[in-house]
Parts: C-alpha cells; sequence; structure tokens
C-alpha cells in the first residue's frame, strides 16, 4: 500500500530522531475507515504496520511487504483489530466512590457527592487520593480498550490537588484531553490559600502548561468551565482567551436543560462568540436542546457528549439528543456509579435508539416495523470516529494510514465471540464482546495493555487506591450520606420528588 506524502516526510523526520517504535499487528480482521467515504471498511487477514506513534500501512495475504528485521511481529490472526474507543465525557478522579453511588439520583449526586460538596471539597481528598483515584479510574478504561478520554477534571478545589489530577492522567499512559475545571468552591480545609478561586486557577493552568511535565506523554491540557453565562462577564472572557493563550485542545462544559436549567447553552456560546471558532467545544449530556441549539452545532461543528448510562441512571433524560447524533460522541461521566466501558455506552444507546423508535410505531401508530432503526455501525462510529471528531482530531478514534496508532485488539476466541467475528466484526465488538475480551491495547504505537494485562504493577496501585477508597468511605458512612435521598429544591422545577420503588418480589416488600 502507498504511503501519503505527509506520512513518508513525518517518518523521516522521526527516523532522524532516533529509534522509532516499528511493530507489525499481523493477520488480523481490521475494522478500518474510509475517510473517503465517512464509513467503517473490513479488512480480513490485514497487517498492521506503525512506526513511530502513526499507522504506516496495512497490507493484505497477498502483499509483497516483509517486515524490516527490526520490526516487532505481534500475531493477531483471527483476532479483530479497532480502533481504540473514545470516552468523550468523564470525571476520572472520583474513583474511590464506587459502591456508593449505586441508586442515587443526580439532585442527590450534586448534593452529596458532587465536586463542590464538603465530602469531595471540604478536606477529606488529599492530593494522594485524587492522584490514585484519576490513575486507577483511567487505568480502568485502558482496560476496557479506551484510548482517549476527555476528562472534565472538576477536582481544582486546591492547587495540590489539581496538579495531583494531572500527574495521576500522565500516569495512566492514555491519551488524555484533561481538561482543569475553572469554578467556585466553599472555603475550605482543602485548600491552604485563601484567595482561592477562578483567577488563580486560571494562573495555575498556565504555569501548568509552561512547566511542561505533560510534555512528554500523550496528555494534554484542557479547559473546563461551567459558569459562562449573559450577559459577557470578565470570568467568561478570561477563561476563552486563556484557551485561546495556552492553545487549549478542547473546552468541556455541562449542560442539561429542562427541569434543571441551563437551557440554551450553544445559543449562549453562539452570542458571546465563542462558539464559531477554532476551538473544540464539547457540552456534556445536553437533554434538552432546542431545534436552534441543534442549528448552531451543526454550523459550527461542535459536539454534545452523551452519557447514556448515566443519564439513565441519575434522572437527566434524552429528550432531544437523538436528533443531533451527527454532532454526538459517547462518553461515561462518573465510573464511580458503573463501569468505564465505552462499548457498554454505545451498547446501550443503540438498544435505547431502538426501543425510543420502536415504542413510537408500536404504541402509538399500532404499527410492526420492518427494518431496524440503527445499526450497529453507527453505534460503533459513536463511539470512535465521532470522539475524534468531537476534537477535530481525524487522526484519531479510527484505523487509516496516517492515523494515530491508538488501537485495541480484541480477541475473538471466547465463547462468546467465537464465530461471530468472521461475519460481522463490528457487530462482535458492540453486541457481543466484553473487557475480557480485549487483548491488546496501544496508544501512539506502544502497548498499554498486552495479552490481557495492563502493563502496570496493578497490585501496588491496587493497595493504595483501597487505603485511601477506605478513608473516603468511612468520611460518607460518618457524615450518613449513603443511601441518604435529596428532598428539597434542585433548579427551576422546585423541589424534587420522591417516587414510588419498582415492585420484584411476591408478597409483602419490594425487593428496593
Amino acid at each position: 500500500m502507498m504511503l501519503t506524502a505527509q506520512l513518508v516526510i513525518l517518518l523521516g523526520l522521526l527516523s532522524s530522531h532516533g529509534a522509532v517504535a516499528d511493530v507489525l499487528l499481523r493477520g488480523g480482521t481490521v475494522i478500518s475507515f474510509n475517510h473517503s467515504t465517512e464509513s467503517l471498511d473490513i479488512l480480513p487477514d490485514t497487517s498492521v504496520h506503525i512506526v513511530g506513534d502513526r499507522i504506516a500501512g496495512f497490507y493484505d495475504s497477498s502483499s509483497f511487504f516483509r517486515p524490516s528485521a527490526g520490526t516487532e511481529v505481534v500475531d493477531v490472526s483471527g483476532h479483530i483489530v479497532s480502533p481504540g474507543f473514545v470516552d468523550a465525557h468523564r470525571h476520572a478522579w472520583s474513583t474511590q466512590y464506587k459502591g456508593l453511588l449505586s441508586n442515587t439520583t443526580f439532585a442527590t449526586y450534586a448534593a452529596f457527592f458532587g465536586a463542590t460538596t464538603p465530602l469531595s471539597s471540604g478536606g477529606t481528598w488529599t492530593a494522594d487520593d485524587v492522584y490514585v483515584g484519576e490513575r486507577a479510574g483511567l487505568l480502568e478504561s485502558l482496560d476496557a480498550g479506551v484510548t482517549t478520554v476527555i476528562d472534565h477534571a472538576h477536582h481544582t478545589w486546591s492547587p495540590e490537588t489539581a496538579e495531583a489530577g494531572l500527574r495521576g492522567a500522565i500516569a495512566s499512559g492514555l491519551r488524555v484531553f484533561w481538561c482543569y475545571a475553572v469554578q467556585d468552591y466553599p472555603v475550605s480545609p482543602a485548600t491552604t490559600d485563601s484567595g482561592w478561586g477562578p483567577q488563580k486557577q486560571l494562573e495555575q493552568i498556565k504555569a501548568l502548561v509552561e512547566k511542561g511535565e505533560w510534555k512528554n506523554s500523550s496528555t494534554r491540557i484542557g479547559i473546563a468551565f461551567d459558569g459562562v453565562a449573559e450577559p459577557l462577564n470578565e470570568l467568561d472572557t478570561a477563561v476563552f482567551d486563556l484557551a485561546k493563550e495556552i492553545d487549549a485542545p478542547v473546552m468541556t462544559l455541562h449542560a442539561v436543560g429542562g427541569p434543571y436549567g441551563g437551557d440554551g447553552l450553544p445559543q449562549v456560546l453562539s452570542h458571546l462568540g465563542f462558539l464559531n471558532t477554532s476551538l473544540p467545544i464539547v457540552i456534556s449530556h445536553a437533554s434538552f436542546l432546542s431545534s436552534t441549539d441543534i442549528a448552531l452545532l451543526r454550523s459550527t461543528d461542535q459536539f454534545i457528549a452523551l452519557t447514556p448510562e448515566s443519564e439513565m441512571h441519575y434522572g437527566l433524560d434524552h429528550n432531544s439528543t437523538h436528533l443531533v447524533q451527527e454532532q454526538a460522541a459517547l462518553g461515561v461521566d462518573t465510573h464511580a456509579t458503573f463501569s468505564a466501558d465505552v462499548i457498554g455506552q454505545a451498547r446501550l444507546w443503540l438498544q435505547s435508539e431502538r426501543l425510543r423508535v420502536f415504542h413510537e410505531l408500536l404504541t402509538v401508530q399500532g404499527r410492526v416495523p420492518a427494518n431496524n432503526p440503527m445499526s450497529v455501525n453507527q453505534a460503533f462510529l459513536l463511539a470512535t470516529r465521532n470522539g475524534g471528531r468531537a476534537l477535530r482530531r481525524d487522526d484519531l478514534g479510527v484505523l487509516a494510514v496516517g492515523a494515530k496508532a491508538d488501537i485495541t485488539v480484541f480477541s475473538a476466541t471466547s465463547p462468546n465471540m467465537l464465530g461471530v467475528a468472521r461475519v460481522n466484526p463490528v457487530a462482535a465488538v458492540v453486541l457481543h464482546s466484553h473487557v475480557g475480551d480485549v487483548k491488546h491495547v496501544l496508544v501512539d504505537g506502544v502497548f498499554k495493555k498486552r495479552d490481557g494485562r495492563i502493563l502496570v504493577d496493578w497490585k501496588d496501585v491496587g493497595t493504595k487506591f483501597l487505603a485511601s477508597q477506605e478513608k473516603i468511605r468511612k468520611a460518607a458512612v460518618a457524615a450518613d450520606l449513603p443511601g441518604q435521598v435529596f428532598l428539597g429544591p434542585f433548579g427551576p422545577a422546585g423541589d424534587t420528588v420522591v417516587v414510588d420503588h419498582v415492585d420484584v418480589v411476591r408478597g409483602a416488600g419490594t425487593g428496593y
């Protein structure tokens, strides 16, 4: 296969700077991407050649390509070679809350466990806790075949906890767009700086960029900002000016709308002159978009991050997000509540979209569907290519010549995968795979998981994590938080409402 002129130049530059990675994944079923048709191409019995951090070429079994003596050849015959998955919205630091959020709603989460609550920002979480939570959470993603994460890092309640999260992201080895959250936090023992707030946070962002610890890693520093509002104010201007100054790779913002408030964020950003720029903006959840909001996202090529399981679990709804899926990527959100597996999000979204259309047809129209409204290929694109598009990176979330060598290899020989990969490898990944099928993961052409094992001292990470989690769990129990339900005003809808429990047992009780 011929290389593009740009790639030839790139490989020459890499070679001039010394030895580079040279890997051949030999003989797999490759899920490649065709940029000219914006569709997936399945390449059976094909080898993927990686030079440096890029894909140099694809070669089928009839090719005359022969690897050089220095090429590391890895046999992936019979397995599926997929692009690494992109998580477009995450709070990676909060891993220690696992087990405490299983039956929460968003109101309860925000009141008791969110970033601005006493448990989180009040001094219980130290910099060491944030570091181990961030790293462990991202390693869970890596284990599941995720290679890129947009991390809304709202653990910035002190200079120390902020920098600890960045160090945890770097240590994960993933491609992390670590987005420093600029926001006010209640005054607390968490910071030794009594003047801590957005202005000093902006100063720290600039200092962290200049310090450059991230430069020799696959982590980049972006900005998260939930405070934007009309009319234009000094903080809005300062945040977006800094994004331009540091050449931020992305800015991410939360918005739900509807009863939660915050309707029309795309319109606000547009009115303020922030939406139609070269800065990629990713709006997380965006459950209640208007037709005007949707038109603005399309015209400016900006994206929303759908987090299906989170929005179902927390009660955020999908009021209109199904109308703008061409401007949507998938994310996980709070992996402390459920798994960090982006494929699981793709599967949930696929089946919920099918159900939405079928319900309308069957229940409202009384008619029977003849075809399926959404395909496994479309779900796969939401979990891969669209994540790259959200970042305006054509080289992420795809397998193509010149793309970043961020690759996930699935075993196709497990009981759940056996046979299906030969017939439909995309369906195998989206509908049949689980984390145990992720055999290899590469980021920038470097193995991060190999033969089913992540390449870190997981025992050491796990030991430190469990000690940290126990401390935080005890603090939550002492504050009588587990099992609480938040009752009171929340957003423009007023007081929260207690809903009836579902009944799954016969006789007395519900099984809740």
